[in-house]
C-alpha cells in the first residue's frame, strides 16, 4: 500500500502521485459507490498498486473543503482574475467572488488584469481599490503594466507549495495569465482555453499542472452567480472588515442594516470601511432575505 494524491481523473480512472514520487494509474474500490464517495483530483488517499498500470484506491482521507465547479479537494487559494476593462470592471462581482471562495474556507488572490486599458487618469482609482482591499486582508496584485515581470513574479510566489484555482468572469484574462505563469507548457492561449473547459460537453477530466512550484487546477473555477446557500444574518461573518468591526457593535447579532450603535456603519461614514463594500454587502443581504427556503422532504 501506499499514500498519494490525486493529481488527475478522467472517465472512472485516477492517476495518483505517490509520496514516493511514482504516478500510478487507478480506480476506485468497487464499494465506493455504495458508500457514497466520489475521488475528487486534489484527494489524499490510500492505494494499493503492484505496479504503475493498475491499482485500487483503498480510502479517502478527510478533506479540508470541496468545490463542485472544478471538481477539486484540498484547495489553498483562488487567483481570482479581474479585469479592469473588457469587461467592465464591477465591485459587486468581486465581492460576490470573495464571499463564495470565504464560504468555501479557500483564501483568494486578485490578480487585476488588463491594466494596459487604463488611462492615466484611472489608474489612481484601481491604485486605491487595490490598496483598500490590501487593507481588508486580501492578498491583491496589480501593476499598471500589464503581466508585468514584477506582477507574475508576485503571483509566482503565491503559487509555491500551493493548490490553487484560477476563477473569473469570461474575458477577465484567465487563460491568459495561465501562459504567463507557466510558460514551460507550451500552450496557446487557444489551447489553454480549451483546456481551461475540458469537458463542458463531452467526458469529464480534471488535472493539477504543475507550475511555479505548485499546482494549479486546469478548469474553470466555480461560477459565483449560483445562489448562495446563506442565512442573511450571518453574512456579515463572511466580509473579513465588518466580522472585525462586528465586535464592537451594541447588539449581538447586529445585521448592520437598520440597527443603532452599530460600528460597522459607523466604519462605512469614517472612511474606514470602503463604501461599495457595504452597499454590495446590502444588496446581496437583501438577496439572501428574499431568497426562498430550501425546504427538505
Amino acid at each position: 500500500m501506499a499514500e498519494g494524491q490525486i493529481r488527475q481523473s478522467l472517465s472512472g480512472f485516477y492517476d495518483v502521485m505517490t509520496t514516493s514520487g511514482r504516478l500510478v494509474r487507478t480506480r476506485a474500490r468497487g464499494n465506493f459507490r455504495s458508500r457514497k464517495i466520489t475521488p475528487l483530483v486534489g484527494d489524499q488517499v490510500v492505494i494499493d498498486a503492484p505496479n504503475d498500470h493498475e491499482g485500487y484506491i483503498l480510502e479517502v482521507k478527510p478533506r479540508r473543503n470541496q468545490l463542485v465547479r472544478p471538481p477539486v479537494a484540498n484547495v489553498d487559494q483562488a487567483i481570482v482574475a479581474t479585469a479592469v476593462r473588457e469587461p467592465v470592471f464591477s465591485t459587486n462581482l468581486l465581492d460576490r467572488q470573495l464571499l463564495a471562495l470565504e464560504i468555501a474556507k479557500i483564501e483568494p488572490v486578485v490578480y487585476l488584469t488588463k491594466t494596459d486599458l487604463l488611462t492615466a487618469e484611472e489608474q489612481p482609482e484601481f491604485v486605491q481599490l487595490a490598496a483598500d482591499y490590501r487593507q481588508i486582508g486580501y492578498q491583491v496584485i496589480y501593476d499598471p503594466v500589464a503581466f508585468s515581470q514584477t506582477a507574475i513574479t508576485a503571483l509566482d510566489e503565491l503559487l509555491e507549495d500551493k493548490v490553487s484555482v484560477i476563477m473569473g468572469q469570461t474575458g477577465a484574462g484567465k487563460s491568459t495569465l495561465l501562459n504567463h505563469v507557466a510558460p514551460d507548457l507550451d500552450l496557446a492561449t487557444g489551447e489553454i482555453s480549451a483546456a481551461l473547459n475540458r469537458g463542458k460537453h463531452t467526458t469529464r477530466r480534471v488535472s493539477l499542472l504543475e507550475v511555479a512550484g505548485g499546482l494549479i487546477a486546469d478548469t474553470p473555477g466555480f461560477s459565483s452567480y449560483d445562489a448562495f446557500d446563506l442565512d442573511a444574518r450571518s453574512l456579515g461573518q463572511y466580509f473579513r472588515e465588518f466580522r472585525r468591526a462586528a465586535v464592537n457593535c451594541r447588539f449581538r447579532g447586529c445585521v448592520h442594516v437598520n440597527e443603532p450603535g452599530c460600528a460597522v456603519k459607523a466604519m462605512v461614514e469614517s472612511g474606514e470601511i470602503r463604501q461599495s463594500r457595504y452597499e454590495n454587502y446590502l444588496l446581496l443581504y437583501q438577496a439572501l432575505k428574499n431568497q426562498k427556503p430550501n425546504y427538505r422532504k
